[in-house]
């Protein structure tokens, strides 16, 4: 576990840079990410390389004993290249430009700049590859930030073209397998076929589900050009930093191109931009949700095949959420001890010192402009006693519980949510958040997994189910629960010809014969306690389970299959969690608000981010772990406890 901080030494004199690093240094920090956004520092004209400035910064860092993080710069081409080349630009939904003043203004199709990011690459590369304190590399910043996954230009349209034809091989295909025959949408060819975007009404949605796929696989192909020209130039280790409450793209494909991944963590920010009711909003808004950070360090822990981090750790109020408050004391430390507690192999704080220009000047550091220290450096000292005490040695653990999540399950629900508040990042948070509540460790998986090693599965909602995929699930012999929405697409986006739940049917007898969305505050008629957003009418040749729980014709099981036809308020969710889990003969444990467990090896870390003080010495009596002696910090104290044998 290695913490580290974000740096942009262009940003500041050089006569501060070594008093920087010592700083630094005495703080605990091992690792600086620098060098994302110098393109035009590094090359400010087009061929001409000022490598001197950059050189210095690395040497002075790597005297003051730091690693570095060297990130390539494709993230800002520069305005010469815009000026020269304008087609590189990423364009909105009606194909008009997005200009240059800001950032990621690059389309991922460009063959232009394509040449230009291996160019850079290579150039950045050639000259650092070797230097001993580089030691890892990211590559660009945040893909798909601002809505720049999709672009309407006309290197993507041809692209998506080939795409296309790629993948069907014949028109006739294509047009047979989206059911184009619907609204005179049939094509002769696939030069016909322009992105689904500016339609008078909704678009196609198999053509817009082949769009979504097509734009997730250039952003990959992009990265893959990336990392091949580092990797051809002998570089160190290859990562980049993705985003929390972010699907437009597949995370686990990019995951497999890097050494590490890692991500950008920002609890509070997203906390204001998610969907969650304003008195969630009210009780966590020092803290962020019980859930946010957990969920994505085990998403992203599978998204990097055991191996990740946090490049971008939250120490103070950012600058572009709702609304932007100042963390409670103590949770900077908790946030980097839950990162921990999950797995992560570093942890990075965004950034090292608050900047006074530009549109990031409203951003804390760890440092305010004036090279004071922020509130947040003095808890990096308490992260680093906490650590002293444990082991730090990688960590390989399997969860008890697995919870399956796919991207292009998300975007099918997106496409067509049939109702405005069916979010599927809601609800799969919604399935993690009653697991922990019950103090359950949980893994992320992916499709293709398998799941031998767990005692219980989670299937927040998967459309297009395989048989394939459900002939894992059974093979795994663990309790099974799916969500609502599960097998009721095929991969071509059509309803099964069996309806839903299609190849589910195999193990429970049941079929989807109507679906309703619920407008907020309006229940279901049948279980209208216990039902929010999205209800299923279902047939059965089994009866339902427990409907004295759930409400009637809500939940089916027969053998380890449960299937859940509704979308459950959170405590009733939670009661089904229980009921499944003791199946499985898990023993969950019923925790305060706002407190989550997570077991590392033989060590029980305790977090609270709810407002009871006292939280923790409750959760103290049901574990059979001692605390180790608590953190003087008293902040600290009622956030963290850790229990070890």
């Amino acid at each position: 576990m290695r913490l580290g901080v974000c740096y942009y030494p262009e940003h500041w004199p050089e006569s501060q840079w070594a008093y920087d690093a010592a700083r630094m240094k005495a703080l605990g920090l091992s690792l600086v990410r620098i060098g994302e956004f110098a393109w035009s520092r590094i090359e400010p004209s087009p061929g001409h390389y000022e490598w001197d400035w950059l050189d210095r910064a690395i040497d002075t860092l790597a005297g003051a004993g730091l690693e570095v993080c060297l990130g390539t710069p494709t993230a800002t081409p520069p305005k010469w290249l815009i000026d020269a080349e304008p087609g590189i630009l990423c364009c909105d939904a009606h194909g008009r430009p997005r200009h240059f003043g800001s950032r990621r203004h690059y389309s991922f199709s460009s063959q232009v700049y394509q040449a230009e990011t291996r160019r850079i690459c290579a150039a950045l590369a050639g000259r650092y590859a070797r230097h001993e304190a580089v030691t890892l590399w990211q590559t660009d910043n945040e893909y798909g930030c601002h809505d720049t996954v999709e672009s309407n230009d006309p290197d993507a349209r041809r692209a998506f073209q080939s795409w296309l034809a790629a993948k069907y091989g014949r028109i006739g295909h294509l047009n047979t397998a989206w059911g184009t025959v619907f609204w005179s949408q049939e094509y002769r060819s696939f030069d016909e076929i322009d992105p689904p975007l500016a339609t008078v009404t909704e678009a196609h949605p198999a053509h817009r589900m082949d769009w979504r796929r097509f734009s997730s696989d250039q952003l990959i192909a992009y990265n893959r050009l990336q990392t091949e020209t580092l990797r051809g130039a002998g570089v160190a280790a290859i990562t980049h930093n993705v985003m929390g409450h972010f699907t437009q793209f597949d995370h686990f494909a990019l995951g497999e191109q890097l050494d590490l991944t890692v991500w950008d963590s920002y609890p509070l920010g997203f906390l204001e931009q998610a969907w969650w009711d304003d008195a969630t909003k009210k009780t966590y808004a020092r803290t962020g949700h019980p859930d946010f950070a957990g969920f994505h360090h085990d998403l992203y822990r599978r998204v990097g095949a055991g191996r990740f981090g946090v490049m971008e750790q939250q120490p103070g109020p950012v600058n572009w959420g709702t609304y932007n408050p100042a963390p409670a004391a103590g949770m900077v430390a908790l946030w980097t001890l839950e990162a921990f507690a999950h797995g992560a192999e570093l942890v990075s704080y965004f950034r090292w010192r608050q900047v006074p220009f530009a549109q990031e000047q409203m951003h804390a550091g760890l440092n305010r402009p004036d090279n004071s220290a922020a509130e947040a450096s003095g808890e990096i000292g308490l992260v680093q006693a906490c650590l002293a005490d444990l082991d730090t040695r990688p960590c390989t653990d399997t969860a008890q519980v697995a919870v399956l999540f796919d991207y292009a399950a998300q975007w099918m629900h997106q496409i067509q949510p049939h109702g405005r508040s069916f979010n599927p990042d809601e609800l799969s948070l919604a399935f993690y958040t009653a697991l922990r509540e019950l103090g359950l460790n949980v893994d992320i998986v992916r499709r293709g997994d398998t799941f031998d090693a767990y005692d219980m599965v989670v299937v927040p909602s998967l459309p297009d189910l395989t048989a394939a995929e459900l002939a894992r699930l059974e093979d795994s012999g663990a309790q099974i629960l799916f969500g609502p929405r599960t097998g009721s697409r095929t991969a071509d986006f059509a309803i099964p010809g069996t309806c839903a739940p299609g190849p589910l049917q195999r193990v429970l007898p049941i079929r989807v014969d109507s679906v309703e969305s619920l407008r907020p505050g309006v229940g279901s008629p049948a279980g209208a306690e216990t039902v929010i957003h999205w209800r299923e009418f279902i047939s059965a040749a089994i009866a339902c389970h427990r409907p004295d729980l759930f409400g009637p014709d809500l939940v089916w099981r027969q053998g380890r299959f449960t299937y859940l036809g509704a979308w459950l308020a959170p405590a009733a969710l939670k009661v089904l969690i229980c009921d499944v889990a003791g199946q499985a003969g898990l023993a969950p444990i019923d925790l305060p608000d706002g407190v989550r467990l997570r077991r590392r090896g033989d060590t029980i870390f305790a977090f609270n981010y709810g407002p009871d003080a006292n939280a923790l010495d409750q959760v103290a009596t049901q574990l059979p772990h001692p605390a180790l002696p608590g953190p003087a910090d008293p902040d600290l104290a009622r956030r963290v406890r850790i229990f070890r044998p």
